[in-house]
């Protein structure tokens, strides 16, 4: 029996998606851009000709005319070298850039950029 390896950070994903769609604001347009995941060396660069880039933060939102851009860690995770650089080539671009770990500073940090409708008591 193959074990799969548990992917804390795409659990935390889920769940922001979920409150995105059950209190989002209106007008948002919010997607996960599918970048992961092994890919042959043909394959990478394939998608890379296309226009792929690495580095891509897992949540890109889109709000009133305004770009966010969430990078999401478990607790313990690590920003990589290629998001590092993807991210300051975001901001340079005008775009609203965080990350958060763990999924109560997500829910905060949309909640903050006007994403998130506020919870209710």
């Amino acid at each position: 029996m193959t074990r799969r390896r548990a992917q804390p950070e795409a659990a935390i994903q889920r769940a922001v998606f979920q409150h995105l769609r059950a209190r989002g604001a209106k007008g948002v347009f919010a997607f996960h851009p599918a970048n992961g995941g092994y890919r042959t060396a043909r394959e990478g660069a394939i998608l890379k000709g296309l226009g792929v880039k690495a580095g891509v933060p897992d949540l890109i939102a889109i709000h009133n005319g305004r770009v966010f851009c969430l990078e999401i860690k478990a607790p313990g995770g690590q920003i990589s070298a290629p998001q590092l650089a993807c991210m300051v080539e975001l901001r340079e671009a005008g775009a609203v850039v965080a990350v958060a770990t763990g999924l109560d500073e997500a829910l905060r940090k949309l909640e903050n950029f006007g994403l998130l409708r506020g919870r209710a008591a």
